[in-house]
C-alpha cells in the first residue's frame, strides 16, 4: 500500500500500486456478501492515479459474479466478470472509459464514446445503473454520459429489421442524373482527329528525302479534339433516391425490463495490462446507495485533491528547475569542448 509521490493525506490515500512495468497484474477480493440489484440501483466507484503518466495500458475494474467463486484462485483474463469499468489508454487514440455488461455469457461494450482523464492526478470514476434500465457516467462526481441500456448497447435484437420479403419496384430510378436527351452531337465532331501534323516543325537540314524518304512534321494533341461525344448530364425528374427495404417488426426482439439486473455480484479485482507500471487504485464500493458512494468520494478524493495537486505542482517545478540547472552545468564543459576543438583545427593549418 502506498499513497504515492504526491497525496493529500499521506494516510488516508494509500492504495494499491501497479509494478513492475510491462506486465500482467491481477488482484482480486471477495465482497462481505452477494450483491443484488434488483429493484434498486447498481453503483460501482473506485478511484485511480495514474502517478507514472500512464501512455498504455488499463485502469478498469472488474465486477465478477458468484458463479465464477471456482475460478477466482487463478483470476485473470479468463474469469467471467459481470461488468468491466474504467478507463484505458494508449496513445493518441485511446484515452475512453470502458463500460462493458455482460448477459448470457457474452460481451458488450458501451456503443457510447467517453474521455478518460489521461494526467497524473487522482480521479473517481462512478457508474450507476438503474431499474429503469437507464444508467449515468460520473468522473470526479459530475456526469459525463447516461442514457438507456437498451440503446446503448447491442444486448438485445434490433426493435426492427429491413423486410427480407420487399422488393424493389421495376419502375424505382435509382439514377440521380440521366443524359440531357435534348442535346445533340455537333455536326462534324466525329471529323476532328485526335491528333495533327506539328505546324511548328520543320524538316531537318541533314534530312536527305532520296535516301530518308519522304518527310512528314511528327503528330501532336489536336486541341480541338474532345474525344467520344457524350450528351451532357442533368438532374433526373424520375430520381427516387437508393432504395431501401422498408424496416418491419423484428419478430425476434422482446423487451426485457432487467436488462440492469446483476444478482450474484461476489467479487471485484483489477486485471490489467500496462506498459508503464505505477497506477493507484483505492476507495472501491459496489452499493445500492448513490448518496453512499458519493459521500465517499467527497471524504476521500475530494478531500485531498487539492492538496495532491499543489503537491505535484511543487515536485514538477523542482524538477524543471532541477533540469535547467543541470543543463546550464553542461553548457560551459561544452564550450571549452568546442574551444579545443577549434585550437586542434588551428594546429592542423599551421
Amino acid at each position: 500500500m502506498t499513497a504515492g509521490k504526491w497525496y493529500g493525506d499521506a494516510e488516508a490515500d494509500k492504495g494499491i500500486q501497479t509494478g513492475p512495468d510491462s506486465k500482467y497484474y491481477a488482484i482480486s477480493a471477495e465482497m462481505d456478501e452477494t450483491f443484488d440489484n434488483t429493484g434498486k440501483d447498481l453503483v460501482l466507484q473506485f478511484s485511480v492515479k495514474h502517478e507514472q503518466d500512464l501512455k498504455c495500458g488499463g485502469g478498469y475494474i472488474k465486477l465478477v459474479p458468484a458463479s465464477a467463486a471456482s475460478k477466482m484462485a487463478d483470476f485473470g483474463g479468463d474469469t467471467p466478470y459481470s461488468i468491466m469499468f474504467g478507463p484505458d489508454l494508449c496513445g493518441y487514440s485511446t484515452k475512453k472509459v470502458h463500460v462493458i455488461l455482460t448477459k448470457d455469457g457474452k460481451n458488450h461494450l458501451i456503443k457510447k464514446e467517453i474521455p478518460a482523464e489521461s494526467d497524473q492526478l487522482t480521479h473517481v470514476y462512478t457508474l450507476i445503473i438503474k431499474p429503469d434500465n437507464t444508467y449515468k457516467v460520473l468522473i470526479d462526481l459530475k456526469e459525463v454520459q447516461s442514457g438507456s441500456l437498451e440503446e446503448d448497447w447491442d444486448i438485445l435484437p434490433p426493435k426492427t429489421i429491413k423486410d427480407p420479403n420487399a422488393k424493389k419496384p421495376e419502375d424505382w430510378d435509382e439514377r440521380a442524373q440521366i443524359p440531357d436527351p435534348a442535346d445533340k452531337k455537333p455536326e462534324g465532331y466525329d471529323d476532328i482527329p485526335a491528333t495533327i501534323a506539328d505546324p511548328e516543325a520543320t524538316m531537318p537540314e541533314d534530312w536527305d528525302e532520296e535516301e530518308d524518304g519522304t518527310w512528314s512534321p511528327p503528330e501532336i494533341p489536336n486541341p480541338e479534339f474532345k474525344g467520344e461525344w457524350k450528351p451532357k448530364m442533368i438532374e433526373n425528374p424520375a430520381y427516387k433516391g437508393i432504395w431501401e427495404a422498408p424496416d418491419i417488426d423484428n419478430p425476434d426482439y422482446k423487451p426485457d425490463s432487467t436488462l440492469y439486473q446483476f444478482t450474484d455480484s461476489k467479487f471485484v479485482g483489477f486485471e490489467l495490462w500496462q506498459v508503464e507500471a505505477g497506477s493507484i487504485f483505492d476507495n472501491i464500493i459496489v452499493t445500492d446507495d448513490a448518496a453512499a458512494a458519493t459521500k465517499l468520494a467527497e471524504d476521500t478524493w475530494a478531500k485531498s485533491k487539492d492538496a495532491e495537486k499543489a503537491v505535484f505542482e511543487k515536485i514538477q517545478e523542482e524538477e524543471k528547475k532541477k533540469t535547467e540547472a543541470e543543463t546550464s552545468a553542461t553548457l560551459p564543459d561544452m564550450k571549452e569542448e568546442e574551444d579545443d576543438d577549434e585550437d586542434d583545427d588551428e594546429d592542423k593549418e599551421l
